[in-house]
């Protein structure tokens, strides 16, 4: 092979690594923020028996175990319809079932015990695993299950006795905080005992939501073998309170996805501000779902998950990532922590779900009536979703609040985007007397200026 080729091969590999490892630098700066917001914090994170009848159990248990060794405290509650069902035609017994619950007897019961055995056990030995190059290389993670869940009968509904079919009464919270406060994943069974010792068959989607509640979380994550909650045949991403509470009474949804709303529903009501319905047959969901702007499922919220507002100087990290890849391609000046925080009453920024997506400031000169617009940026996977324009208008309102009449910008690389918003070419000449003395000739920066 010729010298000149093999020497042309080995810059083109030479890029293409370089390449691969900008985009890993880029993607780990920006999923940090996601992992600063969810440190100390508990999710439950509720799957059926379905998952671990198809073969996702160890993809979760891996992805569960990250969660786990970035800080965050995880409660697993499993379901077992499934394996009840595999255990009733083992032993041959008929399922019972009326308005949507599975009518528990004696037999029924030792079918759901044996399964519920069963499927912990897979369970535990998962978290066990610790292979060297494997994600739980290292990982040294103990499980703790016992009595956590006290139920009580449903009784007889309708003239139909449910036996032992049971709803949850209580939660063991201060049981549990204290096995979460030792680093422990804790795991609930959907099972639960009465103060006089009997045992109840219950629904995993019922012990999962009182857990939340119970348990004050952050966060309550089902894995259904749905997408999420679809109306119309589009995947609702987010939903408020409100919303999720009109399409429950709407009709329009399917028994499944109605009965995980309700409880998505109930535990919203009852302060777990955020629960998310996700799809465990796509592998790594609830890393999507956690670490990426619009997720990969369905997040219901008790409150409006994205505010347009002034900064605060607990702001002044959250800005500086934002901005810092861009002053790194030379798109922004390079500005110290001490200037944002000196400047922070200047700017104003995108929040969405406790986390910084956007900022832009404005610098009055009232004298001459002009505002610079400055240090507009958008997270690279927020682009596109229209927060850059939110952005512009907020800064012009801004600027009118203060009896400004135009506001200008100082660019090198973004020219088009500010025209196609209304602003127009100028020259130097046109900014305020204080800032041409600021004006870097050397990046030779556009002015643009926009009457309000």
């Amino acid at each position: 092979m010729a010298p000149q080729k093999v020497c042309h091969e080995i810059h083109e590999k030479a890029l293409e690594i370089a390449d691969q490892q900008a985009r890993f630098v880029d993607w780990l700066r920006s999923v940090a923020p996601y992992i600063h917001a969810f440190r100390n914090k508990t999710f439950v994170v509720a799957f059926g028996g379905e998952l671990v009848q198809q073969g996702a159990l160890n993809a979760l248990i891996q992805d569960v175990a990250f969660l786990h060794a970035m800080g965050m405290q995880i409660v697993l509650v499993h379901g077992s319809r499934p394996q009840v069902e595999e255990q009733l035609r083992l032993h041959q017994v008929e399922s019972s079932f009326s308005n949507g619950m599975r009518i528990t007897d004696a037999d029924a019961l030792e079918s759901a015990k044996e399964a519920a055995g069963e499927v912990r056990l897979d369970i535990e030995a998962a978290i066990s695993q610790g292979l060297p190059n494997t994600p739980m290389a290292h990982a040294r993670i103990s499980v703790v299950s016992g009595n956590f869940v006290t139920a009580r009968p449903v009784g007889i509904l309708d003239g139909v006795d449910f036996q032992h079919t049971g709803i949850v009464r209580k939660i063991d919270a201060d049981s549990i905080h204290h096995s979460l406060s030792n680093r422990k994943f804790v795991l609930l069974s959907p099972l639960g005992f009465s103060p006089t010792g009997q045992a109840f068959n219950l629904s995993m989607e019922d012990v999962a939501s009182a857990a939340a509640i119970a348990l004050h979380a952050d966060k309550l994550i089902y894995l259904t073998p749905m997408p999420g909650i679809v109306e119309h045949g589009e995947l609702q991403h987010e939903l408020s309170l409100d919303e999720a509470q009109q399409l429950q009474t709407s009709d329009t949804l399917d028994a499944e996805a109605a009965n995980y709303l309700t409880h998505a529903i109930r535990a919203c009501r009852a302060g777990v501000t955020r629960v998310h319905l996700i799809p465990f047959t796509l592998d790594g969901s609830i890393l999507l779902e956690l670490f990426s702007h619009d997720g990969v499922g369905s997040m219901i919220s008790d409150r409006n998950l994205e505010s347009l507002r002034e900064a605060m100087a607990d702001d002044v990290g959250g800005i500086l990532q934002l901005i810092e890849p861009l002053e790194f391609d030379g798109t922004l000046v390079r500005r110290e922590r001490t200037q944002i925080e000196r400047d922070i009453n200047y700017f104003s920024v995108i929040e969405h779900d406790g986390v910084l997506f956007g900022c832009a400031a404005l610098y009055p000169y009232p004298q001459e009536k002009l505002g610079e617009m400055a240090c507009l940026s958008v997270a690279p996977d927020a682009q596109g979703t229209g927060d850059g324009e939110r952005l512009l208008k907020h800064i012009e309102q801004r600027a009118r609040a203060r009896g400004l009449t135009r506001i200008f910008v100082l660019t090198t690389r973004t020219e088009h985007w500010f025209l196609k918003r209304g602003f127009r070419k100028a020259s130097i000449g046109d900014l305020p007397e204080d800032r041409r003395r600021l004006y870097n000739w050397q990046r030779k920066s556009l002015v643009l200026i926009k009457q309000l």
